[in-house]
């Protein structure tokens, strides 16, 4: 039986989640499909721009994405401070993007005259607003029922797109978030439909790529802030040249299937992870394998499992095993 969104989600062990959706009826978001001969490739644009729609209006940021054949791979941040500073006008700004609000939520956008008892129903909805503006739930909602009903649409059929529920992992520590945002970053790789990273089109690894190039870190993304940009307030603390290196090398093992070959310079960056060579290619490689819930070490598992309730530590053989491995 699936376990409630309180179990697996909690902003107060880790701002950080893997999420991962499946469509139904064998439906192809790109590619060909083998079956009919339709290609469906442009599919992958309209989830990757709806992504960069959604991010800016709510509390929450992408590092790291790919859009496959029949699924999709986030790695989220959830910044729950951001919304601390927001004023109703602000929610309701934002909210209104996306959704239509009432009659009193538009009426106050546009500074039109309320009464003392409209006005306390419009911070109470904006209150509302503002808790789903963090929430995954909501976010995964207005990125997939607009690109389901497209493709109905283009289909020319009715009934569901998507799986009913999205997976999603906590990702407990820094060990955790940079071996999902690889597997991530890795998919097309992994799947043989694409030769290299900077080749994986509508992925966050290649938007990266792209901008180190010029010197810069893609806007849509939340930023790397460790040696290179130390002054940015919010982002991935860790080295993106360290990061760039750890995704060219273990995508150069994974194409070449050498097991364990992985060079001297990047299993010093691997180190200081605590994590073994062999362990890191085995959590780039089966992530969602090695473990079917929240991620992290097992003292960190331990304690995320008691604040979400559950009676049993999920995966702390494996967290014992692959992370700290080294």
């Amino acid at each position: 039986m699936p376990k409630p969104r309180s179990q697996q989600i909690s902003l107060t062990d880790t701002p950080y989640y893997h999420i991962c959706s499946r469509t139904v009826r064998k439906a192809f978001l790109c590619g060909v499909d083998k079956e009919t001969g339709v290609s469906y490739e442009h599919r992958r644009r309209w989830i990757e721009k709806r992504i960069f729609q959604l991010s800016p209006v709510f509390a929450i940021d992408i590092c790291a994405h790919a859009v496959m054949n029949n699924h999709l791979h986030l790695v989220l941040h959830v910044d729950s401070e951001q919304v601390k500073n927001w004023t109703t006008l602000d929610v309701l700004s934002r909210w209104h993007k996306l959704f239509k609000g009432t009659l009193l939520t538009r009426k106050y956008q546009r500074e039109q005259l309320l009464t003392k008892f409209e006005l306390e129903m419009v911070e109470e909805t904006a209150q509302v607003y503002k808790e789903r503006l963090i929430d995954i739930s909501w976010f995964m909602r207005a990125l997939n029922e607009p690109i389901a009903r497209q493709a109905n649409k283009e289909d020319q059929c009715t009934g569901h797109f998507w799986e009913g529920r999205f997976k999603s992992q906590a990702l407990l520590d820094e060990g955790a978030l940079l071996s999902c945002m690889v597997y991530v970053d890795l998919n097309p790789v992994r799947a043989g439909i694409a030769p290299t990273p900077e080749k994986s089109s509508f992925t966050s690894i290649q938007l990266r790529i792209k901008a180190a190039i010029k010197g810069e870190q893609p806007t849509t993304l939340l930023a790397f802030t460790g040696n290179e940009h130390q002054d940015k307030v919010s982002g991935i603390s860790f080295s993106l040249k360290d990061y760039l290196t750890l995704v060219d090398e273990t995508g150069r093992v994974i194409r070449e299937d050498k097991r364990g070959a992985i060079d001297a310079k990047t299993a010093q960056i691997l180190l200081r992870l605590h994590i073994n060579n062999e362990s890191w290619l085995k959590l780039t490689t089966n992530f969602e394998g090695i473990f079917t819930g929240a991620v992290g070490t097992a003292e960190h598992l331990c304690e995320f499992t008691a604040h979400v309730g559950l009676k049993r530590v999920h995966g702390i053989v494996n967290a014992q095993a692959c992370l700290n491995s080294a």
